[in-house]
C-alpha cells in the first residue's frame, strides 16, 4: 500500500521530535570545543529551565592550553579557542559587589590552587567560587524553570554530589583562605651587624598575610646587588613565613630583593568575546610584591707582625716599645671596626716585642690601610743610635684577610777602644763594664818576682865573692 505524505510528514515529524528531547539532557557545556580540564563530573546535572541535565562539571578548563577557573554558573562552558581579554571587577551573579573578604578568599584560592593537578582540589575550588559568586538569595533563585541566566547554584545539593575527598578539600581550601588571604605583606632583613665581604650572613624573607601571620609555602625569587648566594635564586617560606638566605658579600653594599606572586585585594575577570558564556578568573588574584633591603660590609681584617731585630747578628731583641699609628705616623692607625687604636692615654696604642724571636703581632685592623710602627724607646745596648726626633719605624699597607710583615733593626752601641796617653777623646761610648784582675795573670807575676829575686841573689853573690 503507498504511503501518503501526510503520513511520512507525521512519521519525520514525531522522530524530529524525539530526538529534540534526546538532545536535552546534554549540559549546553558539553561541545567538541569544550575541553574540560581537572575535576569531577556530579550526577545528575541541576535542572534549570524546566530541562533536566545529565551531569555539571566541577572543575577547570583548558582554554589557549591553559587551565582555567570559571564564574556565572550554568552560562555557557568557554571554548577551548576562544579568546578572553581583562575584564572589569569580578562581581556576583546577580551583579552585586563581593564583600572584602569572600574577594580576598577567590584571589588567594586563584593564586595558590590555581594550577593544581588534583581533582579533588580543583573541584573544590570550582563549587567554592560558584558558592561565593552565584549563591541564592532567596529559595526563587532555585526554581528550575529559571534559565541558564537566573539560576542560582544550589550549594547543598552540589557539595552533597561531590566525592569524598572533593568534600574534604572545599574544607580544607575555605581554611587556608580564611587564615592566609591577603593583602600579604612582605619584608627582607639583613644582619643587624656588619658583614665581612666573602662570608656568609643570614638574611631572612618573610611573608605575613592580612592578620600579620607568615604565610607558608611561598615561592620567592631573588636577585642581587654587591652579593652573591651560597645557594639557589628561588626560596620558599617555611611554617613561620620566613625564609633563611646565606648571603655573600662582594661589596660594601649588599642589597637582597625578593618578588613574588601575591593575591590581589579583589580578583578581576576575563571576559569572553561571545555572550553568555562564562567568565575566565584564572589569572584575575595575582599581583606582585617587591621587597629588599641593603646591608653594609667591609673587608676581612688584616694583621701585622713586627719584628725587632739585632742589625748586627740578626736575633731578635724583646721588651721594646712600639707605638702604632697611620700613615701620617702621627694619628692611630684603625681597627677592624673603624675605632682608632688608642691607650688610655689617649693616643696611638704602644704594644711590646716578646720572645726570642723579639716579635709582636698586632690582629683585626680595618683593611686596606697603612700602617706604621715607631720605636718609643731604644733597648739597653742600643741607645747610641737612637735619635727621639727621627727613632727607628717601619710601614707597610695590610690587605685584606693578609699579614704583612715589618722589621725594625737596631744598631748595638760600639766596644769602648784604648785611649792612648795624652789624647782626650771626643765622645766617650756609654757602656756597662767590669774591672778585675784575672787569676792566672797573678800566678805569673809571683813566678816572675821569684826568678827576678833569685836572680839578683846570684849576681850579689858572684860580686861578694871576687871582691875577696
Amino acid at each position: 500500500m503507498q504511503r501518503t505524505r501526510p503520513a511520512i510528514f507525521l512519521r519525520l515529524l514525531t522522530a524530529g521530535l524525539l530526538t529534540a528531547l534526546s538532545l536535552v539532557v546534554i549540559t549546553p557545556s558539553a561541545s567538541a570545543a569544550v575541553q574540560e580540564g581537572i575535576g569531577h563530573r556530579t550526577t545528575p546535572g541541576q535542572s534549570w529551565g524546566d530541562r533536566d541535565r545529565a551531569y555539571d562539571w566541577v572543575g577547570s578548563y583548558l582554554v589557549g592550553g591553559k587551565q582555567v577557573f570559571c564564574v556565572s554558573f550554568a552560562l555557557k562552558a568557554p571554548d577551548s579557542g576562544e579568546t578572553y581579554s581583562p575584564g572589569d571587577e569580578l562581581l556576583t551573579k546577580w551583579g552585586t559587589e563581593l564583600s572584602d573578604d569572600i574577594a580576598a578568599n577567590i584571589s588567594y584560592l586563584l593564586l595558590r590552587y590555581g594550577d593544581t593537578k588534583s581533582a579533588d582540589e580543583a573541584a573544590a575550588l570550582a563549587h567554592l567560587l560558584h558558592s561565593w559568586t552565584a549563591a541564592p538569595r532567596t529559595p526563587a533563585d532555585l526554581d528550575p524553570a529559571k534559565p541558564f541566566t537566573e539560576i542560582g547554584y544550589d550549594v547543598d545539593l552540589q557539595l552533597g554530589k561531590l566525592p569524598a575527598g572533593a568534600q574534604q578539600a572545599v574544607d580544607r581550601l575555605r581554611a587556608d583562605a580564611e587564615a592566609n588571604r591577603g593583602p600579604w605583606t612582605a619584608t627582607v632583613t639583613a644582619p643587624e651587624d656588619e658583614q665581612t665581604i666573602g662570608a656568609p650572613g643570614d638574611w631572612t624573607v618573610t611573608v605575613t598575610n592580612a592578620a600579620g601571620k607568615g604565610v607558608p609555602e611561598v615561592p620567592v625569587s631573588l636577585a642581587l646587588a654587591d652579593a652573591e648566594l651560597d645557594g639557589a635564586t628561588t626560596v620558599t617560606t617555611g611554617e613561620d613565613g620566613t625564609a633563611a638566605v646565606q648571603l655573600v658579600p662582594t661589596g660594601e653594599s649588599p642589597k637582597l630583593t625578593a618578588t613574588l606572586s601575591a593575591p590581589a585585594d579583589r580578583p578581576y575577570v576575563q571576559d569572553p568575546v561571545t555572550a553568555d558564556t562564562q567568565r575566565v578568573v584564572s589569572t584575575g588574584g595575582e599581583q606582585e610584591l617587591v621587597a629588599d633591603a641593603t646591608g653594609a660590609a667591609r673587608t676581612p681584617p688584616g694583621t701585622v707582625q713586627v719584628g725587632k731585630v739585632d742589625a748586627a747578628t740578626d736575633k731578635g731583641i724583646a721588651g721594646v716599645p712600639l707605638r702604632v699609628t697611620a700613615k701620617d705616623k702621627t694619628s692611630p692607625a684603625l681597627g677592624q671596626d673603624d675605632e682608632p687604636l688608642v691607650g688610655e692615654d689617649g693616643k696611638p696604642a704602644v704594644v711590646t716585642t716578646e720572645g726570642e724571636a723579639g716579635t709582636v703581632t698586632i690582629e683585626n685592623l680595618r683593611t686596606p690601610q697603612e700602617i706604621c710602627v715607631i720605636e718609643v724607646s731604644p733597648p739597653s745596648g742600643y741607645d747610641a743610635a737612637f735619635d727621639p726626633d727621627d727613632p727607628p719605624s717601619a710601614c707597610g699597607v695590610v690587605q685584606p684577610g693578609e699579614t704583612v710583615v715589618l722589621e725594625i733593626a737596631n744598631v748595638p752601641n760600639p766596644v769602648p777602644r784604648t785611649i792612648p796617653a795624652g789624647e782626650q777623646p771626643s765622645t766617650i761610648a756609654q757602656s756597662a763594664t767590669t774591672t778585675s784582675t784575672p787569676g792566672g795573670a797573678l800566678a805569673g807575676m809571683g813566678v816572675l818576682a821569684v826568678a827576678v829575686a833569685t836572680l839578683a841573689g846570684l849576681i850579689a853573690r858572684k860580686r861578694l865573692n871576687g871582691s875577696r
